[in-house]
């Protein structure tokens, strides 16, 4: 069990509704941002003198540049459908987690100032004034959601509170009350290319150490080529691949992917990132610089297909948005979809006979799946048969003997979130990520204790260091964790007789 010094949720029999506790989580906020993680992304590097007025100035701007977000704050009707859906409520027991409340937070500001009745008798309609004490609640609360969407699964008029959380975020940096984790990693993309600030030297040494790696333990020259002009493939991979486990065993099972199939692929010192943190600040200009740089890379390269990494988020704005952000991508090869997801591009592979796969080579794992928020919930794949949602299984079964699934009302659009999403991946919010995993630990506990699972599948780098960084405080070891490509990785026969590709 980890050193830590604060309350650590009971693992249930069922997850249960937990009374309230105002307050519970108050004292945990987000560390502020500085001078130089702000000006970077152009916004102000300390907070505007005259910062109330550019807040709802701000907050109108957004009213007219997203119809949606008008509607969302209109029309709850405090039903309580989705008060008990937040895994940070469920964990912290604050009702101001409630995704009701959460929103109420903006919907205060926004019937005072946008609102004839709430101009007039404010006290009357729960109006409010984007005062000192309204700011304090908006910097806690909204760096209390993960963004996952999975209230709006439940709301009945389908109200989007990730998208109110976004929009406030935006605010907050318009007026020099950024976030110093989320703004830092943008800043790193736009001037080294990923979010962990790898430089090219760095990022050359490690894929080259990665290739005598698999050497050794494969016999076969498995290149991971950088920066190689005329590649039929640009991967576009979490910068998490190239740095620590478990992510790099799925780097490596894309490799051995691509090198089974004969299709040549390169990675970009240039845009080596395939997550988007600008999303998670609700920046619709830092997603486009961002993408930009993804455009751009695969221009210069010559390159005809775009694939993108095990990822959640990353894929949601790749899929989602790229066409907008980045489009049109006219210059691919028009018989393959842009962006094509990993697993996607693999189980088309191993569907044509290209692959092979020896299932016995993970028979020291039962496996189970979690579905990732990003994937599950906001991506569907439109027109391609299945989606994120069965392909991720359909190659766990190809590669693994024995394959259970977690409690039906936790997976596909009702999975719950990991904990660590939308820009809370950060230490100084390690209490809030431990209590809002709890939901999905005690689904997976209890198939761990009915099923014998010991392997937990992942197509998410987030979700695969949230979980390796939070199971071991509840007594599962990190090595429960692991990328879908980790078993694809294990169970390739390379060398083997291909199919046509």
């Amino acid at each position: 069990m980890a050193d830590v010094n604060y309350e650590i949720p009971e693992i249930q029999d069922e997850i249960e509704t937990p009374r309230l506790k105002e307050g519970a989580s108050a004292h945990l906020g987000p560390y502020p941002a500085q001078e130089k993680h702000m000006a970077p992304l152009g916004f102000p590097a300390a907070r505007v003198e005259d910062w109330q007025s550019k807040g709802v100035e701000k907050l109108g701007e957004l009213l007219k540049k997203y119809r949606s977000l008008q509607v969302y704050l209109d029309i709850c009707v405090k039903c309580g459908a989705c008060a008990d859906k937040c895994h940070y409520y469920l964990g912290t027991r604050d009702p101001h987690n409630m995704p009701v409340q959460r929103a109420e937070l903006m919907r205060g500001v926004y019937r005072r100032y946008f609102t004839p009745a709430g101009k007039l008798l404010p006290g009357v309609v729960r109006a409010h004034d984007f005062d000192e004490e309204t700011l304090k609640k908006w910097v806690t609360y909204f760096h209390q959601c993960s963004q996952c969407r999975r209230c709006s699964v439940f709301c009945p008029y389908g109200i989007d509170t990730a998208e109110i959380s976004m929009a406030a975020r935006e605010i907050m940096d318009s007026i020099g009350v950024g976030h110093k984790y989320t703004t830092e990693i943008v800043g790193k993309v736009h001037t080294i290319g990923n979010n962990l600030g790898i430089p090219q030297p760095a990022l050359k040494g490690t894929l080259e150490f990665l290739e005598e790696d698999m050497l050794d333990t494969s016999g076969h020259e498995i290149r991971l080529p950088l920066d190689q002009p005329g590649a039929e493939v640009l991967l576009v991979a979490p910068s998490a691949d190239f740095f620590s486990e478990p992510h790099i065993q799925s780097l490596m099972g894309y490799a051995k992917v691509f090198h089974q199939a004969g299709i040549s692929f390169t990675i970009s010192s240039y845009a080596s990132e395939a997550a988007n943190f600008g999303m998670f600040i609700g920046s619709f200009d830092q997603k486009r610089k961002i993408a930009a740089r993804i455009a751009k890379q695969a221009r210069e390269l010559g390159v005809k297909r775009l694939v993108v990494g095990e990822c959640g988020h990353a894929w949601r704005v790749a899929y989602s948005f790229w066409n907008t952000l980045a489009g049109p991508w006219d210059f691919l090869d028009p018989n393959y979809p842009v962006p094509q997801h990993i697993c996607e591009f693999t189980y088309d592979l191993y569907k044509k006979g290209a692959l092979v796969f020896d299932r016995d080579a993970n028979d020291d794992k039962v496996v189970t799946f979690h579905d990732s928020c990003n994937v599950a919930r906001a991506t569907r794949m439109g027109d391609r048969p299945g989606g994120q949602m069965m392909i991720p299984r359909e190659l766990i079964r190809a590669t693994c003997n024995r394959f259970v699934e977690m409690d039906p009302d936790t997976i596909g659009e009702k999975t719950f979130c990991c904990g660590g999403g939308g820009g809370l991946l950060t230490d100084e919010l390690m209490e809030l990520r431990v209590k809002g995993a709890m939901p999905r630990v005690t689904a997976l506990k209890r198939v761990m204790e009915d099923k014998e699972v010991n392997f937990l599948g992942l197509i998410c780098a987030i979700c695969k260091a949230q979980f390796s960084k939070i199971l071991p405080i509840y007594g599962i070891p990190m090595e429960t964790v692991g990328g879908v490509h980790q078993l694809v990785s294990n169970a390739i026969q390379l060398g083997a007789k291909r199919g046509i590709v």
